[in-house]
């Protein structure tokens, strides 16, 4: 690390530690055994045969799963988006990961310091322990400098990085892949809901002389209370999923500008 010729600006000297990440099946079992914890305060709370009852859990004399409860398809909604949020608290939770390694001092960000490229082992050994957390900055650190030690070349160091960087964003779009197929299976089971509901309906005028009503009056209740239900959380869990997601590609985003800023643009290769 080169400022001038008599003065040379020392590297950080400690990196701040940053705190794993919490489990992802503790995250995802803490939200499964949330989502059981509300059903069974809702089912205590909210009377039998009443409207919010049956609107919220099927959870009524003429339900068409009387006798099967708490297996419902509202329950089972329920615990579907139940485990989607666990899901993007988790994500949540790592952006918070990597957010922190952005304060961990890895390199100098003063505006007068210069590295050479001696000075690029030195920040190496500090960031190799990192990197099997899988974190973005570490892995781009690492990355710009074992191109820029090897190649002595700053272009291939910053297209080093642009190329891990959109390794990364691929991986990172792959692991949404779970959480877009549930926020898609929530209103489908919606709509197979509906279905079941019409279909159970219809049965109550098998014979038109003889109207089942209260057969009748169940199966529309679960077609059109599923789907109001599905459609409704199927909208929360694609907000929750956008809010996270952009939050995750900022500070991938800013990673990557860290790198750039405070590591490629400050080595000074002699000649």
């Amino acid at each position: 690390m080169s400022q001038t010729a008599a003065t040379r600006p020392a590297l950080p000297s400690k990196t701040r530690k940053v705190a794993s990440p919490s489990n992802f099946l503790l995250c995802v079992g803490g939200a499964v055994l949330s989502g059981c914890i509300l059903i069974a305060l809702l089912s205590l709370v909210l009377p039998f045969d009443s409207k919010p009852a049956i609107f919220l859990l099927d959870h009524g004399s003429r339900s068409l799963f009387v006798g099967l409860y708490p297996v419902t398809i509202q329950n089972f909604l329920h615990l579907l988006t139940a485990i989607c949020l666990g899901i993007l608290f988790h994500r949540w939770l790592l952006v918070r990961y990597e957010e922190r390694f952005l304060q961990t001092d890895l390199l100098p960000t003063d505006d007068d310091t210069l590295l050479s490229l001696d000075d690029l082992g030195k920040i190496r050994r500090r960031v190799l322990p990192l990197v099997a957390s899988r974190a973005a900055l570490p892995v781009l650190l690492d990355t710009a400098i074992l191109h820029a030690m090897n190649t002595r070349s700053l272009e291939q160091a910053g297209a080093a990085i642009s190329s891990k960087l959109e390794l990364i964003s691929h991986r990172l779009d792959l692991e949404y892949q779970f959480v877009r197929y549930i926020a898609w299976l929530v209103p489908t089971i919606g709509f197979v809901g509906t279905v079941v509901g019409i279909a159970a309906a219809l049965e109550g005028i098998s014979d038109p002389q003889h109207l089942d009503m209260t057969r009748i009056t169940s199966g529309l209740g679960v077609a059109f209370y599923t789907t109001i239900i599905a459609l409704v959380e199927s909208a929360i869990l694609v907000f929750v999923q956008n809010i996270v997601q952009r939050r995750e590609e900022l500070a991938l985003n800013s990673a990557a500008d860290y790198c750039m800023t405070n590591l490629v643009n400050r080595i000074h290769i002699p000649g």
